[in-house]
């Protein structure tokens, strides 16, 4: 009877994890397509929701390695059933409390990273802290640093482009034509590699480093020649004579200050006095023309441009839904089906596959959380770290998957909330430090520097209090 009471106490407790990462987690997916425009908090939930529970039911049956990865030495918790169980519950629960907290409080947090701490903390206290693999602990919380800055400025360099060649162009809807197929190329390409590569185990196909390569290039092939056809139909209907306070010039106006900054440094008498007051005077120009820039992207072609971004945003949304799905259900229902086949078998047993069944749980509880709390982390990301535009959440979502892309091919633990917000992060430096809202920034990081330590100890409170009533 206890062990049955388990059992059900168990699953209403991954449900509750389930629940709250779609409220946290899953709701930095779609943060940024909120945020700027280019898609309602409404529509956007739907298709993340959508998209989210299909790359959980059909491929996140991968169980989490959180536990079996070395963290902590897995022969900790074969040492009796009973521990194996509430240590289990207690991970479960301290991490959903700690997302609910963050949530709560609309902070951005890893799941990933708090899924581990409470696993830490559990076995710390039940093998001692000689069996928590420290160098592994060190390397997570280098990740911290390493991912969003990396993520950041990969976003930078996007955004930084997409400036120069589209928005700041002499006319940005015959540059959108031209850029745009490659963009779209290169975006497919490297959202296809990041699903397709290492992804595929519970279908079954296991492609390799080449094949996916392959195929990811011819995804993309596809997607390059239907956005070729679809913005040769976006009309110019402004005219293409360079306005007063232009984008464009701002380049020009860059130039000439680097050239005018060198003769200051380098000349001397009448000639160093007179670049200094040309000095002055091109960076008021610069600051007026900076000013002019955000009012020239709201004109009908600027407007376009951010649009045809706006579609292309959409569809990203869709597939970092989907891939995260595939990814971070295991943290809500891996644990969950261990303990189920425990109970089942009578003996410590970690899932090496999951039930339908559990993986429908785990699905609709990340649904519902998105659905229904998920709106607070996305103020926060959307609206409240940095001003959004389609172009500009491009830039960060293009960058998050690139940076993910990576850590995966060299076996880095990162967490795609720190890569999102430092791709957010990086557009935002883009348009200068004044753009950024600092306070925001300095909380997201200390809801970061304590996820781990925070959810080690909730999950000892919690297994001691468990351990009172069940052991």
């Amino acid at each position: 009877m206890e062990l049955k009471f388990l059992e059900y106490f168990t699953l209403v407790i991954g449900f509750y994890m389930a629940w709250n990462i779609g409220a946290n987690d899953v709701a930095n997916a779609i943060s940024t397509s909120v945020g700027s425009k280019a898609l309602t908090l409404k529509k956007a939930v739907i298709l993340a929701g959508i998209f989210e529970f299909l790359g959980a039911y059909f491929l996140g049956g991968n169980v989490s390695k959180t536990i079996q990865s070395g963290i902590v030495n897995p022969e900790v918790f074969s040492q009796d059933m009973y521990i194996f169980i509430l240590g289990m519950i207690a991970a479960l629960f301290a991490t959903g409390v700690w997302l609910n907290v963050a949530s709560y409080f609309k902070l951005p947090v890893s799941t990933t990273h708090a899924i581990i701490g409470a696993v830490l903390g559990f076995g710390a206290i039940i093998g001692g802290v000689h069996a928590v693999d420290w160098k592994l602990v060190l390397a997570i919380a280098m990740s911290w640093l390493v991912t969003p800055v990396l993520s950041g400025f990969i976003a930078y360099l996007i955004f930084t482009m997409l400036q120069r060649k589209i928005l700041y162009a002499f006319s940005p809807i015959d540059a959108t034509k031209k850029f745009i197929p490659f963009l779209v190329f290169f975006a497919f390409s490297i959202f296809a590699m990041s699903l397709i590569y290492g992804k595929l185990t519970t279908l079954n196909l296991n492609f390799s480093l080449q094949l996916s390569l392959l195929f990811s290039i011819l995804i993309g092939a596809i997607f390059s020649i239907i956005s070729y056809f679809l913005v040769r139909r976006i009309k110019v209907t402004s005219c293409s004579v360079i306005q007063p306070h232009h984008p464009s010039q701002i380049f020009s106006l860059e130039k000439a200050k680097k050239h005018l900054q060198r003769t200051y440094l380098t000349s001397k008498g009448e000639t160093k006095e007179r670049s200094e007051k040309l000095l002055e005077e091109v960076d008021s120009l610069l600051d007026e023309h900076r000013q002019k820039a955000d009012y020239h992207e709201q004109t009908s072609d600027y407007f376009k441009v951010e649009k045809a971004f706006g579609y292309l945003q959409m569809i990203s949304l869709c597939l970092v839904a989907f891939a995260h799905g595939t990814n971070d259900v295991a943290n809500a229902i891996g644990p969950v089906a261990a303990v189920i086949q425990t109970i089942n078998l009578k003996k410590v047993q970690f899932a090496s596959t999951i039930p339908y069944w559990i993986l429908l749980l785990g699905s609709f509880g990340i649904v519902l959380g998105l659905a229904t709390w998920g709106w607070r982390v996305v103020e926060t990301i959307g609206h409240k770290i940095t001003s959004l535009t389609p172009t500009r959440g491009f830039s960060a979502e293009f960058a998050t998957a690139i940076t993910i892309l990576l850590a995966s091919k060299f076996g880095l633990p990162i967490s795609t909330t720190h890569a999102l917000v430092g791709g957010i992060l990086g557009v935002g430096l883009a348009k200068g430090l004044s753009a950024l809202n600092l306070r925001t920034l300095r909380d997201i990081v200390l809801s970061w520097i304590i996820t781990i330590p925070i959810c080690a100890i909730l999950c000892i409170i919690v297994f001691y209090i468990l351990k009172l009533i069940f052991y």
